[in-house]
């Protein structure tokens, strides 16, 4: 089953109860996560969201999040539930002085994933256009998320952050199988557990995602960052797999013409119908010849697949 022909969608929401909700909140919240973060937080607008990494001081990442205005002195940040707890404890030892607060918001919204002309139809005109665009949405927010490869262009997906104590949206349920799967074909590997400190922005296309401004400020990691960007060709890219194994993320990947060390790992699996759909970093020249396999030289073989935008060289 290729990509390019995936099923119809069975449905248009599922709770994200995989995320967590991080609010910043002060006057100096943008200032404050501008410092820390990859993307421009200081001239965020009302109606844009902010992919962003987090970065360590050798420029690895920590968590990739996206964030926006909640109101005139606060902002939400979206990231996997599993790493909410050590990236606030990160953070907060850099607030210092800065007039913000950080906290663990989790228990006070509900997070929706919309997908498809349903989704669509149903936000109607408040239907964000464009990837990153926001917008308000009865009690809560709407985002527009990355175009998954392969899909018709009603096949849109957002991101609804809800209240705690709002009604669910009234739409029929979509399967998580079919969520990550549409999930891993948009090019966006969340950091995990498994994949904490592995990559650099770049590593993982950060920033064809629009995560990483070149133009801001400092933040932890900026030099590492800038020199992967300008320093000359990439050596190592994020690209899509389809494999008929189970897969995992964290686990390493390998060439058929180099079985004595990994070529790349794994960062972002999807499993429907007995196949697998992955996200895998490895060296750009692995993919010029040879063979790439699931956990061993001699592993399930790994079929390249088109991703949603063009894998291109820093200018």
């Amino acid at each position: 089953m290729s990509q390019e022909t995936i099923a119809p969608l069975s449905g248009a929401a599922l709770r994200l109860t995989q995320f967590g909700v991080i609010r910043a909140a002060g006057a100096e919240a943008a200032k404050f996560l501008h410092s820390q973060l990859t993307q421009d937080f200081a001239l965020l607008g009302d109606g844009q969201a902010r992919l962003a990494g987090y970065c360590s001081a050798k420029g690895r990442l920590l968590a990739t999040l996206v964030g926006w205005k909640s109101g005139p002195e606060e902002l939400l940040l979206v990231l996997p539930v599993e790493l909410l707890a050590p990236t606030l404890k990160r953070l907060s030892m850099f607030v210092m002085r800065a007039k913000c607060k950080l906290s663990d918001a989790t228990a006070e919204f509900q997070l929706w994933g919309l997908a498809g002309a349903p989704a669509s139809a149903w936000l109607g005109a408040v239907a964000p256009a464009q990837t990153w665009d926001l917008a308000a949405f009865n009690e809560g927010q709407v985002l527009r998320l990355p175009n998954v490869a392969g899909q018709a262009a009603g096949q849109a997906r957002y991101l609804l952050a809800l209240p705690a104590t709002a009604p669910a949206p009234a739409l029929p349920a979509l399967s998580a199988a079919d969520w990550q799967w549409l999930d891993v074909q948009s090019g966006l590997a969340w950091v995990q557990a498994a994949t904490v400190e592995q990559f650099v922005p770049q590593m993982l296309n950060l920033e064809l995602l629009g995560g990483v401004n070149f133009q801001k400020g400092c933040y932890p990691g900026q030099e590492v960052v800038a020199r992967s960007q300008y320093r000359g060709t990439l050596k190592r890219r994020t690209f899509l797999f389809e494999t008929a194994a189970p897969a995992q993320v964290g686990q390493e990947i390998f060439h058929s013409e180099d079985p004595g060390q990994p070529a790349g790992l794994v960062a972002a699996v999807a499993e429907r119908d007995g196949r697998a759909l992955l996200l895998a970093e490895t060296k750009i020249a692995a993919l010029e010849g040879g063979s790439l396999h699931l956990g061993a030289a001699d592993g399930a073989l790994l079929e390249v697949r088109p991703l949603p935008y063009e894998l291109r060289e820093p200018a």
